[in-house]
């Protein structure tokens, strides 16, 4: 369960890619890759390993002047996901 004091990070081997070709966001792995939309990596590029779920929230609210509610349960649904999945650890 993630909470918003949570600060998470890619995990070894994983990062975030602009494909300049396609102009798609990559979320690059070892041996498998995702596209991300564009709201996925507006949020991934806020993953740092600093920021708390609670700044990437409350960045996103602001950036997008959308209900906190609905960005935080996204939000939290999308980097929980890619944390089973081992993309982010925290």
């Amino acid at each position: 369960m993630l909470t918003e004091s949570c600060c998470l990070k890619f995990a070894r081997g994983h990062r975030l890619q602009h494909d300049t070709v396609r102009h798609l966001w990559i979320i690059q792995a070892p041996e498998k890759a995702f596209i991300a939309d564009e709201i996925a990596a507006a949020t991934l590029k806020l993953v740092d390993g600093k920021r708390s779920l609670k700044e990437i929230i409350d960045a996103l609210t602001a950036d997008y002047q959308a209900d906190r509610s609905i960005i935080a349960r996204d939000v939290t649904a999308l980097l929980a996901e890619l944390r089973d999945k081992g993309v982010l650890n925290s």
